[in-house]
């Protein structure tokens, strides 16, 4: 019989008039890996910010029982001390600092309080092979992607001698190729060396693939734990556990009125604002029209966003050169400020450090994009502002105590309409959501999906950018595909599907192959 490596039990943890864990139970079984399910807001990394000691013993009640000993945290290095270790949906990693140095940061290898670096760095490079991350162990962590960062995290985990691994929507930044391969090498670290995993996930159809047994949260509560071969387990089952009703279609249904060509972009290229030798965007043209659901694929690093950015005001890129119009018209925005003039809006796929400002309350960061509005003579009427925030809150059904609410505090859904209601307030005719749905649960999601439809009922022009395909093809009414910087391929929504879309990118890729070595 496999024995619970972590018992919970009876966690009730509130926050001023908010009970965010309400007597919650989980209990996992050592060398398993177990999932936690819920939607935003349901209080699932609060549970694990409790069992980490972010949350500190007599912040909650309740008994954290782990390898069968009572255990009262005061902090984080209480509980790393007893090999749980937590990593964050937003990595904790210093930039500027080597793979080696994150690796060891705040557990360094020193003697008499001096580092020894040739045992950081031969131990490092141990873990980095444990870990299958083959790069540099002195390259700068600034200049490595995502998918190598969460190993970087993961290693540093191994290096604190982890028995249990907590991981936050460690997918959730990651393209289906980098998810897979971090999948694997979770079930390699499981099976093959013994760590047990808590994996907290919104992409259900990656935890009904790894976990052994899956919790499911719902408003602070214990909803069911589902066991693998003992319970029937599917999406739709943990859907109806976590929104509390069953959630027949992913997608609203939308009746396209599409219009004219609203923009447009032709030939536009754009340089490396650190190395203008290096082109990063290379001639493309593309267009949307009134009432459009535009949809841009591609793999990570394929300058998807590089692409938005440079759009919005110049905000990305330098020797920018090509063409851009609106309803036909030639159109030049120098810089972020006349992009909103002009009528466009850049939804960014960092919320947390480029699209809010989480110290200030959901009524400051709802007006933040067009002061002027409620403004007279640069003094902001806050009777104005009031109204137009709780309107908002209404409209988007953002869940909050009040419009004063520190948006810090708001669950990732909450958050993201937050930045829609920003972006609405500006009143755009073009706007560009990137990744608009990126670490949300599936309920949060049509909500979403169910705004950018009235949206483009309303005439708006919308691009969608994407990591997950199913969104892009259950939403948009034509998808681009982006590699390597260009534009390999064009489809309209009959004709899309997850194969053509990855047939353009690997022809692409292929083509480039021939030509290179031709040459």
């Amino acid at each position: 019989m496999t024995i619970n490596i972590l018992e919970m039990k009876n966690i009730t943890k509130e926050f001023p008039g908010v009970k965010a864990l309400d007597d919650v139970n989980l209990q996992v079984k050592k060398g398993q890996i177990h999932a936690l399910v819920g939607e935003n807001g349901a209080g699932k990394s609060t549970l694990m910010k409790v069992l980490s000691g972010i949350y500190p013993v007599g912040t909650y009640s309740g008994e954290i029982i782990f390898d069968g000993e009572l255990c009262q945290f005061k902090d984080i290095k209480e509980s790393e001390g007893k090999g749980i270790v937590i990593i964050h949906q937003e990595l904790a990693l210093s930039p500027y600092l080597t793979v080696s140095e994150n690796i060891f940061l705040g557990n360094e290898r020193n003697k008499r309080g001096v580092i020894n670096w040739y045992d950081t760095n031969v131990k490092a490079m141990a873990l980095m092979k444990r870990v299958g991350l083959n790069i540099h162990h002195d390259a700068l962590v600034k200049d490595i992607g995502v998918g190598h960062q969460q190993l970087v995290e993961i290693a540093k985990a191994l290096a604190k001698d982890v028995r249990l691994l907590i991981l936050d929507e460690p997918t959730a930044a990651l393209n289906d190729e980098d998810s897979d391969s971090l999948l694997e090498l979770l079930k390699e670290l499981n099976e093959k060396q013994g760590i047990t995993c808590i994996i907290i996930s919104h992409k259900l159809n990656e935890v009904t693939k790894i976990a052994d047994e899956i919790t499911v949260i719902r408003d602070g509560a214990t909803i069911e734990t589902l066991i693998e071969g003992r319970d029937e387990i599917t999406e739709d089952r943990i859907i109806k556990g976590m929104v509390g009703r069953e959630l027949k279609d992913r997608y609203p249904k939308r009746e396209p009125n599409i219009g004219d060509v609203a923009f447009e972009i032709k030939n536009w290229l754009v340089h490396d604002p650190l190395d203008e030798g290096r082109v990063r965007i290379k001639n493309i043209s593309l267009n949307v029209r009134q009432g459009e659901i535009v949809g841009i694929a591609g793999l990570m690093g394929s300058g998807r966003t590089e692409l938005a950015m440079s759009i919005f005001g110049r905000y990305y890129g330098k020797s920018i050169e090509g063409k851009m119009l609106k309803t036909g018209e030639s159109l030049y925005v120098a810089n972020v400020s006349q992009a909103i003039d002009e009528g466009l809006a850049y939804l960014t796929e960092d919320r947390k450090n480029a699209g809010l400002i989480l110290s200030d309350d959901i009524r400051k960061n709802i007006t933040l994009s067009k002061l002027g509005k409620i403004s007279s003579n640069g003094v902001v009427n806050l009777n104005e502002e009031i109204q137009v925030a709780e309107e908002f809150c209404k409209k988007l059904r953002i869940k909050a105590t009040d419009i004063y609410q520190s948006t810090g505090n708001l669950s990732g859904g909450n958050q993201q309409k937050v930045i829609i209601a920003k972006w609405l307030f500006s009143e755009p005719d073009l706007l560009i959501l990137d990744e608009p749905t990126r670490g949300i649960d599936v309920g949060a999601k049509y909500e979403i999906y169910t705004i950018i439809n009235q949206l483009a009922s309303q005439g708006k022009s919308i691009i969608v950018i994407s990591s997950e395909l199913p969104e892009l093809l259950g939403i948009c009414d034509r998808i681009y595909i982006m590699n390597e910087g260009e534009l390999v391929g064009e489809l309209p929504k009959e004709e899309a599907c997850q194969e053509s879309i990855m047939r353009c990118i690997i022809q692409s890729t292929d083509r480039k192959k021939a030509a290179s070595s031709m040459s």
